[in-house]
Parts: structure tokens; sequence; C-alpha cells
């Protein structure tokens, strides 16, 4: 029977030069004896902790302006102030008033088209690109159906009559 010596793989890593490095050197020499877990971790979890120190940072801007605000501003209300606003009109009635759906459904159709238009821009930027790669009838091709399903849908919302405004 042949008996192989068996490396953990702990101490394979730490013989392995850090191939991660931008620099090869000293930091890639001294990154070695971390150990293998945390070399990974900090090369994994990196991008992610700076990303959480962004959002971290910029949720406690949020808070501390809204707590500046909140510290700062006059506070004096009357019966006056609290009436609601309507123009230098005197308001008649309730507040509450119920709001047609086809004003939603309408925002809906504004909102699906202007993300096609997100979405054809840089399309159109980089088909260029892809014809010289030899995709060019290929990319035209998803992009027309893309804009047939949007169309379908036109011709859906009209024959609804979504788009007649009354």
């Amino acid at each position: 029977m042949c008996q192989s010596r068996a490396v953990p793989l702990l101490a394979l890593a730490a013989q392995t030069p850090n191939l991660y490095s931008p620099r090869p050197g000293p930091q890639a020499a001294s990154a070695s004896h971390k150990g293998f877990f945390e070399t990974v971790l900090d090369q994994y979890f990196g991008d992610y902790i700076t990303v959480a120190a962004f959002l971290g940072m910029g949720a406690l801007l949020v808070a501390g302006a809204v707590l500046a605000s909140a510290a700062l501003r006059p506070n004096n209300p009357t019966a006056v102030k609290s009436q609601s606003y309507e123009c230098g009109i005197d308001p008649v009635g309730g507040g509450w008033s119920q709001t047609q759906i086809r004003y939603y459904i309408f925002a809906l159709l504004f909102l699906i088209f202007d993300v096609e238009a997100v979405f054809i821009f840089p399309w159109a930027v980089g088909l260029e690109t892809f014809s010289d790669l030899g995709m060019g009838v290929f990319v035209l091709v998803e992009m027309v159906i893309f804009i047939g399903i949007l169309v379908l849908g036109l011709v859906y919302a009209v024959r609804k009559g979504v788009l007649r405004w009354e």
C-alpha cells in the first residue's frame, strides 16, 4: 500500500502567495500569515463592507438632517394653520375624495413606456459594438420582440378604453 502525505488545506493556503493582491510585494507576503479564511473573507466581503459603510453614513446623514430640522423649526400651531389650503380658496367639504382607478392605470402605462425608453437608450448606444461582434441581427431581433410586446400592451389598453380621457 502506498501511503500519501495529506497536507491540510489551511497549511497549503498559508504557503501559496496571495494572487489577488493589487501589488505583489510586502503586502502580499504579509497577507499570507493571516490565514486562509481571513484572507478570503477580507477579499470577498471587502467591497460589501465599503457599500455598507456608505449606506450607514447616508442613513446617519438623513437621520441627522431630520433631527436637526425638528429641533430648529418653530412650533406654534393654530387652527388656521391646520386647515387645508387650496390656492387661496377656502376649502369646501371634507378633505377625503375618491380617485378613479383610470388615473392610476394611466400613470402605470406612462411608467411602462418611460422604463422602455431607459432600456432602449443603452441598447442603441451598444448596438454598433454588438454588430462588430457578429451579434447585430440577434440583438436587433430581441429589441423588436421587446417593443412588439409593449405595443401589444398598448393596443390592449386602447381597446379596453383606458386611454380615453373623460
